[in-house]
């Protein structure tokens, strides 16, 4: 068993019994059963239940630096109505963007029930000063934000100074004000397990209301078996606390299985309470077009050609 790192200066929370027993990940074990889950099989209709849940879930993101308030408008357009030529698809969960084209999107999606997200807090880095961070969040709730995708600085993190990554995360939170928190690990920086562990215990800790696994910045973005650790991390404080954590695998995602492998999971981890939007989300810049695929095919008995979906 690890020994648990320091705990941070100002821990008064309810988590704070969970902290010292962080422990060591076994390896072996999270990543044989994340591969056994994967290997489930769904039936058709529970596959269109499952499918339809996870358009529900998705953030529809677009992060890019050629990003523009056209493009955003379609993006949100495609988000409330996913497929015009199949009214019974429901619209994505947020449309996620950088600040500087919230107000585009909020705009666009006012009145039909798709959120706005932001990332904030010197992403994808994260290596800003606070006062500016703490800044850039009030700016993107003003703007018309419901939520806000932050990024931990991973030096410090790394460096062990996981009291100023604690303080950060706090000084966040409470300049969301109502918007809800999602506090990004960037976990294929983390170099392990347990730091994914150590770090998504923090950031439970520190008042997030999702945790989230990338940026989507990084070759390395979001797996099954970090996922899972993130996912039994969230279980353990559940279970302790009484206090109920989203999560957010984001970056890699691309296709209708993978998306089904995760909500397998994730049923299997924590249960039917978290399948819900207000709990779990995909974030997904290129998934949606293949999950639609894949309910034309379920619902039909054919296969649509992609030329038949806009392209994000």
């Amino acid at each position: 068993m690890a020994k648990a790192p320091a705990l941070p200066a100002g821990f008064e929370l309810p988590l704070e019994p969970r902290i010292p027993r962080i422990g060591s990940i076994d390896q072996v074990g999270v990543e044989e059963r994340a591969a056994a889950l994967a290997r489930r099989s769904i039936k058709r209709d529970a596959k269109v239940w499952a499918l339809e849940l996870a358009v529900r879930m998705m953030d529809l993101t677009t992060l890019e630096g050629a990003d523009t308030p056209g493009k955003v408008a379609a993006l949100a357009t495609k988000g409330i109505r996913p497929d015009p030529a199949d009214r019974t698809v429901p619209s994505v969960a947020a449309i996620c963007v950088y600040p500087n084209l919230v107000a585009t999107a909020a705009t666009r999606v006012r009145g039909t029930g798709v959120k706005v997200a932001s990332v904030a807090t010197g992403f994808p880095s994260g290596q800003t000063p606070t006062q500016i961070k703490i800044a850039e969040v009030r700016e993107v709730v003003d703007l018309g934000a419901d939520e806000v995708d932050m990024v931990i600085d991973r030096g410090a993190f790394l460096s062990g100074r996981y009291a100023k990554v604690y303080d950060e995360i706090v000084q966040v939170k409470e300049a969301c004000g109502d918007a809800h928190l999602k506090v990004i690990l960037e976990t294929g920086e983390l170099g392990t397990y347990d730091n994914v562990r150590r770090a998504s215990l923090l950031a439970m800790a520190a008042g997030a209301d999702f945790i989230k696994t990338s940026t989507g910045k990084l070759p390395s973005a979001a797996t099954l078996p970090v996922t899972l650790v993130m996912l039994e991390a969230i279980r353990d404080v559940h279970e302790e606390t009484g206090r109920r954590v989203g999560m957010k695998p984001a970056g890699g995602i691309r296709t209708a299985k993978q998306a089904i492998q995760y909500l397998v999971q994730l049923h299997e981890t924590l249960g039917v309470e978290w399948l819900t939007p207000d709990l779990y989300r995909l974030g997904a810049s290129s998934l949606l077009n293949d999950v639609l695929m894949q309910l034309r095919k379920e619902k039909t008995g054919h296969y649509q050609n992609l030329d038949y979906f806009t392209i994000d």
